[in-house]
């Protein structure tokens, strides 16, 4: 509300007084000088609009972390001889437990066979009289030998032959791989190798091996053998059993890791699906495989969609640093 503020004071004031009795009250007062000003009650002072140096910094663009540092190892001794980076959409996604979950169901129902069958009452072999007559006999009434009550009759509502398969978006399926990798990554569990991953077994038991090794023999010196590697490089059982990913086949690392099945296994990049990658406690793959991997199952990082003529494309996979 405004406000009339008065700067100067009334000197004096004339009044006069009619024959009636009222008072008369001049229309300006001969002696009254008075300066008003009009003001507002809630007037405050202007603020200073001049930022800081600190509130300047918050202004400036923010650009986040786009890679992550990951150590390439050589094999079997684990020791670092290279240093990469990697995007971010590849191996530093959040975790969603939802997504892996419908990944895992995904790939379970697919797997399934699916070919149990039962024959009904019309398909059992055998003939379709009747039993026995429908009365007269003092028992139940029966038809014939394939009913369902009987020994060796039909199946009522048995299994047949189906496809248990269901469908998932690819662009999700996709995002579960790098989701799982991701995590791994994150846990520190996820070990890359240089390519020819393949167990180095002593010169003195490939001569042995061949000529002086009986039955089992070969297979009892293997299982020691790959204990002891597995126990030095800290994987195997202690840690939750490890997963080792080749891109081709390696004899001698297969055949070790078949022996001893308690401490994990060895499998090629074509028989490894998401679940894999999270039920062991560590995945040993090579760095070949994890290329591979992630350009498969990046679908939803590329649109064809053009901006100014420029269509979105993946990011770049394993840049060397050192």
């Amino acid at each position: 509300m405004a406000a009339l503020r008065v700067s100067a004071k009334v000197s004096s004031i004339h009044i006069n007084i009619r024959k009636d009795g009222h008072a008369h009250f001049p229309l300006q007062p001969t002696t009254l000088s008075k300066s008003i000003s009009r003001s507002m009650a809630t007037e405050a002072p202007a603020r200073d609009l001049t930022r800081s140096a600190n509130a300047q910094s918050l202004v400036q663009s923010w650009n986040p972390v786009s890679t992550v540092p990951v150590t390439v190892h050589s094999f079997p001794s684990l020791e670092p001889t290279s240093l990469e980076q990697w995007s971010v959409q590849h191996l530093y996604l959040p975790l969603r437990r939802d997504i892996l979950h419908h990944a895992i169901t995904f790939e379970g129902d697919n797997t399934r066979q699916g070919t149990a069958s039962s024959k009904t009452r019309y398909e059992v072999h055998g003939s379709h009289r009747k039993v026995r007559p429908q009365k007269g006999s003092g028992r139940a009434r029966l038809g014939t030998r394939q009913s369902p009550v009987l020994r060796g009759g039909g199946k009522t509502f048995g299994p047949k032959p189906r496809d248990f398969g269901t469908k998932l978006n690819r662009k999700v399926y996709d995002k579960a791989w790098r989701t799982a990798l991701s995590y791994r990554y994150r846990r520190g569990e996820l070990i890359i190798c240089e390519d020819g991953m393949e167990l180095a077994l002593p010169p003195d038991f490939e001569m042995l091996a061949d000529k002086y090794m009986r039955d089992g023999l070969r297979e009892t010196y293997l299982q020691k053998y790959m204990t002891g590697v597995l126990r030095t490089l800290g994987l195997g059982r202690a840690d939750g059993r490890t997963l080792f990913v080749t891109g081709d086949p390696r004899e001698r690392l297969y055949e070790a890791m078949e022996q001893v099945p308690w401490e994990g296994r060895a499998l090629d990049v074509e028989d490894v699906d998401v679940k894999d990658l999270l039920e062991t406690g560590k995945v040993v793959m090579e760095r070949s495989v994890l290329k591979e991997m992630i350009e498969r199952h990046q679908s939803d990082l590329i649109t064809r969609i053009a901006v100014g003529g420029l269509a979105k494309s993946a990011p770049s996979t394993g840049q060397v640093v050192l």
